[in-house]
């Protein structure tokens, strides 16, 4: 089976590549997007990978399946860049990471709070240069802060449990509330009274059609005057306007993003030899302001994760390409 790998980096060389080789598959493998204008780069492969920021639209799929590729994986668990319902009407085949190394994802969010909290940024780069002053280092204890934590599935439930191991006061909104997260003292709410109640807000939530801008200007008033905002689960979750406005009045007192609404044309490639440098004027803006730590969607870049999304990936593959009619249990497949 020749496999056309999108959106192909060096870490899918390293672990992705051996495994699809193992498995006496091909990689065909492809740095750019896949996206209607470059689906012909697919052409002679039996199946399709793609990432979180290949654009699965129907223009997209229609153009596999001109190719003859009918089996689809994405080597991702967020599947908010597929349209589902078209892949069913003209029968592709496809399949999702749903859960590879959760506290790969929990654990780079800690990192983002405890950078921004501590200011470690700024340390290293005064301590480099030889400034070991102190002036405008100070954070805040963890402990006894209210932290809020938006989704509880595998990813919001470590985030959480990393929170209490703190001594934070964690709070927060699923509509499966989780028993153990319960027992271990999380308090269930609504996303009024977490947010109004949270010093730390953390969204570890898919991305559906009823919470794209879930964090908007209203949400963002209802927040503790100078509150921080961690994203590590999808970018249209956040109205990004909304939060400069907010960092400029103080009103947030901060945010770490793994994720941007924006970031497919941006992320995942290196723009330091280009002419006009990052073709996003507000994405610009972020990165230059003290308060606002901007990653490039990094947070599952670990050696576990990465092996759990190359080990359920090539599964996938080999189970959608048996089984056509969708008759054995594939606990990723979404079409």
């Amino acid at each position: 089976m020749k496999v056309a790998v999108f959106s192909a980096q060096q870490h899918d060389q390293e672990h992705l590549v051996p495994m699809l080789r193992e498995a006496g598959m091909e990689p065909l493998l492809d740095e750019r997007r896949l996206t209607p204008k470059t689906v012909g780069d697919a052409a002679g492969a039996d199946a399709v990978c793609a990432f979180t920021n290949d654009d699965l639209c129907a223009a997209t799929l229609d153009g596999l399946q001109r190719h003859g590729i009918h089996v689809v994986t994405l080597r991702c668990s967020g599947h908010n860049n597929l349209d589902d319902e078209h892949a069913r009407r003209i029968g592709m085949r496809v399949a999702r990471v749903p859960a590879y190394s959760p506290n790969a994802i929990a654990e780079h969010a800690v990192a983002l709070l405890m950078t921004l909290n501590r200011h470690t940024h700024f340390a290293w780069k005064r301590t480099r240069r030889g400034d070991f002053r102190l002036n405008n280092l100070v954070g805040f204890d963890v402990a006894q802060r209210s932290v809020g934590v938006v989704g509880t599935g595998k990813i919001g439930a470590a985030f959480a449990r990393i929170m209490l191991g703190f001594g934070a006061r964690v709070r927060a909104m699923d509509p499966y509330p989780d028993p153990e997260l319960q027992a271990a003292g999380v308090t269930y709410t609504d996303l009024d009274e977490l947010l109004a109640a949270s010093d730390v807000v953390c969204l570890m939530c898919p991305l559906t059609r009823d919470n794209h801008h879930m964090i908007n200007a209203d949400t963002l008033a209802r927040m503790p005057r100078g509150a921080i905002l961690i994203n590590t689960a999808r970018g249209a979750l956040v109205d990004t306007e909304a939060v400069e406005t907010a960092l400029d009045s103080g009103q947030l007192g901060a945010a770490g993003l793994d994720v941007y609404e924006d970031e497919g044309p941006v992320f995942f490639r290196d723009w330091t030899g280009t002419p006009d440098g990052v073709p996003d004027a507000r994405l610009v803006r972020l990165t230059r302001r003290d308060n606002v730590l901007v990653t490039g969607h990094q947070a599952f870049l670990t050696h576990e994760g990465l092996t759990g999304i190359a080990e359920t990936t090539v599964h996938n593959l080999q189970v959608l390409a048996r089984d056509p009619e969708g008759h054995e249990e594939l606990p990723g497949r979404l079409v």
